[in-house]
């Protein structure tokens, strides 16, 4: 009696049964865990921040000295910890309410997930015939040459056909019947999709969202005076930022600028609460890394992007405020709109720091702290910037020696006359005493540089000295031994 055989377009789709998963950490819900971690990190990573600035450790990838922090900033450190424990709170109000949205975490779908990529991958072949049509491939008779040496891939070509991959389920009195079952290769494609392509993009997805809701508000709050003032020139009187500011914000724009679009990035992107607990905390974490006052040739998050201490510390000095928008991830906004800094290193105090950190750095390229190169100001156009020159009325009165650093001509120049302008209007955290604050500052920076520089250039002459003198004596002392030998050579 011939067996009787049953075959489906596709593969079925396993059963499954949801069970609660398990808090990650016992006792501690993960919804909760949540919004607990990026507070926690926040603290860990400054306090590491704040100790190494204490006990002066890596000194030399300073971007400013110990003494600046207290000169220049217009806020004490206690008013800063106060904010950011007020802006941590509101995080994590706003962070509970998100998480009452969200449906309970379960587990025991996952075969089922995957099955449902297989079926993808399965219904992706059966284009594969048309597309062989279309260059002139016959998909048939290709497939049949292919099924000896190559079965699977036989299969593939001929639109999804594998008549050897199938699973028994059950019998009846013709026969064994069969269902048509995923190859190998489709399940494990699916499972890379499943478990690892399919998060990556949902986390790429979060930080495009960041990204793009943090650039153009941020960018808003600079070219409005009224959000200025209003709001984000409180973030702005820490002129030299330091790990634990970085959350050190006007309440109402911390919650718009950062809690709401993080919240927004998680809930587009469609993150599981676990997604969002690492995505949570490595923003903040980020974040905290790009205030740190630090230009660490071996901190990977400095070097991932080009958006870190270096690039945003530009972001703070009076003339660079109206540039480097972007935070915390990447600076493609800023280059596309072309708001990045064009001015390059311009600051004798981010000398010090680049001339260390190129030291670590073993390649050709040259470092820099800024990741800005000094040419692109006289090579970029002027948009956006193409009015500040002329509309910066309150600059014109300031002289030249409280205007410092001096940036090049061209782009960057622009920039730092609006940037200033915006400085010298703030009446309540900027004013003229920030710009001669910054000036005398450059100015002591300039004279360390000087002197560091006249050290180093007589430790070289030293050096070639001593290197002549014992060049010297070692062939004072062959001449001698010379004279000796051929002495000896004589008398014999």
């Amino acid at each position: 009696m011939a067996n009787s055989t049953v075959s489906y377009a596709l593969p079925p789709l396993p059963e499954y049964r949801l069970t609660p998963l398990p808090p990650l950490v016992p006792g501690v819900p993960d919804k909760f865990l949540t919004v607990l971690l990026p507070v926690i990190a926040y603290w860990i990573l400054s306090m590491f921040f704040h100790w190494i600035d204490v006990k002066d450790y890596f000194s030399r990838y300073r971007l400013h000295t110990p003494a600046e922090v207290l000169k220049r900033n217009h806020v004490s450190r206690w008013e800063v910890v106060r904010d950011v424990l007020v802006q941590q709170v509101i995080q994590t109000a706003v962070g509970l309410a998100i998480g009452m949205t969200e449906p309970d975490d379960v587990f025991g779908k996952e075969n089922y997930d995957i099955a449902v990529w297989a079926q993808r991958v399965r219904m992706c072949q059966r284009a594969i015939p048309g597309i062989l049509a279309l260059i002139g491939v016959n998909a048939s008779g290709l497939s049949k040459n292919l099924v000896i040496s190559h079965p699977v891939l036989a299969a593939a070509v001929s639109g999804g056909q594998y008549s050897r991959s199938s699973d028994i389920a059950g019998s009846n009195s013709s026969g064994r019947i069969f269902t048509p079952a995923f190859a190998d290769w489709e399940v494990l494609v699916a499972q890379a999709v499943y478990w690892f392509i399919v998060p990556a993009m949902q986390f790429a997805l979060g930080i495009f969202i960041v990204d793009t809701w943090q650039y153009f508000l941020h960018r808003a709050m600079h070219m409005n005076k009224w959000l200025y003032t209003t709001f984000h020139s409180r973030h702005h009187r820490l002129y030299v930022p330091y790990a634990f500011g970085a959350l050190y914000n006007h309440p109402f724009e911390g919650f718009l600028l950062d809690t709401l679009g993080a919240g927004i990035a998680f809930k587009v992107a469609g993150m599981s609460t676990r997604q969002g607990m690492w995505f949570f905390t490595c923003s903040t974490i980020k974040t905290v890394d790009d205030h740190c006052g630090y230009a660490l040739p071996w901190d990977p998050l400095q070097h991932l992007t080009s958006n870190n201490a270096g690039y945003h510390d530009v972001h703070h000095q009076s003339w660079g405020i109206k540039t480097n928008f972007s935070q915390p991830f990447f600076t493609f906004w800023d280059r596309i709109l072309g708001t990045v800094w064009t001015g390059g290193d311009v600051s004798a105090r981010y000398e010090r720091a680049r001339v260390a950190a190129q030291r670590k750095v073993d390649n050709e390229s040259t470092f820099t702290v800024t990741h800005s190169d000094a040419a692109e100001s006289k090579t970029q156009g002027l948009e956006p910037y193409e009015n500040d020159l002329r509309d910066a009325s309150h600059i014109r009165s300031i002289p030249v020696e409280l205007q410092q650093p001096v940036p090049p001509q061209g782009k960057a120049e622009h920039q730092a006359a609006g940037s200033r302008e915006q400085v010298l209007e703030d009446r309540n955290n900027g004013g003229i005493i920030v710009l001669q604050e910054e000036a005398q500052e450059e100015k002591e920076a300039r004279t360390l540089l000087r002197k560091a520089n006249r050290r180093k250039t007589g430790t070289s002459i030293s050096q070639s000295d001593s290197l002549k003198g014992l060049r010297d004596r070692v062939t004072g002392s062959m001449h001698g031994r010379t004279g000796g030998i051929i002495g000896m050579e004589s008398s014999r």
